[in-house]
């Protein structure tokens, strides 16, 4: 049960989970540009190459080809991943949130009772 608290505890530090966010939002994004450069960018480039040569192969005719579907695709998975890293982040802050810190003194009710005795045990 004590490596479970420690777990806890481990991923309740805010760097570690600003990390793993960080990475996963990364590597996403990653997954964008690449399909922005693979799908869009290059076949624009090359588009006009495959032209000026008459090929003839559908094949490579279809390399050429500017595929937005699949950028989009990617758009629209990492829309639904940071959204999802959201509700993760926000769960584990109104976690935290309930985590009620130790009290550094007593409580002003509670230094008043103690006053209240301390004059009380004064009295004969």
């Amino acid at each position: 049960m004590g490596m479970l608290k420690e777990f806890k505890e481990f991923v309740m530090r805010g760097n570690v989970l600003d990390l793993a966010v960080a990475v996963v939002i990364g590597a996403a994004f990653g997954a964008i540009v690449s399909s922005l450069v693979d799908h869009i960018i290059t076949p624009l480039l090359l588009t006009p190459a495959l032209q000026a040569a008459h090929l003839q192969d559908i094949d490579k005719l279809a390399w050429g080809a500017v595929k937005y579907g699949s950028f989009l695709s990617a758009v629209i998975k990492f829309v639904i991943i940071a959204f999802i890293l959201f509700l993760i982040v926000k769960f584990f802050k109104s976690l935290e949130k309930k985590r009620v810190p130790p009290a550094a003194g007593p409580t002003p009710t509670e230094q008043l009772l103690a006053d209240i005795l301390a004059e009380l045990k004064k009295r004969p």
